[in-house]
């Protein structure tokens, strides 16, 4: 079992920066690869970010290329989602969650472990 907690939302302008955590806690996190998705009103959840268990390999959706940035410090069971240029179609719950697999994979089906999310608004 992971509990996972995220943090770091909020409202936001475009172009302003924001970075999201991730806490884990009840199993052995560094074991896990972590994924950040995310789901706007209306729209299907999506992988934005993942990362491997060590953090020698991540993935980016292309939409998030180039501004997001995904981190992990297993000493401190976190994970972290880092955004810069933040865009009004950036705003969504921002959720992470954790794969068995210790390399990401990119069906949301293969994640067994979610947070609750978090919310981030950009206005224009």
């Amino acid at each position: 079992q992971v509990q996972l907690v995220e943090s770091g939302g909020g409202l936001v302008q475009a172009g302003d920066s924001l970075r999201l955590s991730c806490a884990a806690s009840g199993s052995t996190f560094s074991s896990y690869s972590m994924g950040w998705f995310r789901q706007a009103p209306g729209k299907d959840r999506e992988l934005v970010a993942a990362i491997s268990w060590s953090g020698s390999s991540t993935y980016y959706a292309d939409s998030v290329k180039g501004r997001f940035t995904i981190s992990r410090d297993n000493t401190k069971n976190t994970v972290y989602l880092q955004i810069s240029s933040l865009k009004p179609e950036d705003t969504a719950v921002y959720y992470c969650a954790a794969d068995r697999s210790p390399w990401w994979r990119t069906d949301v089906r293969m994640y067994e472990y979610w947070g609750q999310g978090t919310q981030v608004t950009v206005s224009s």
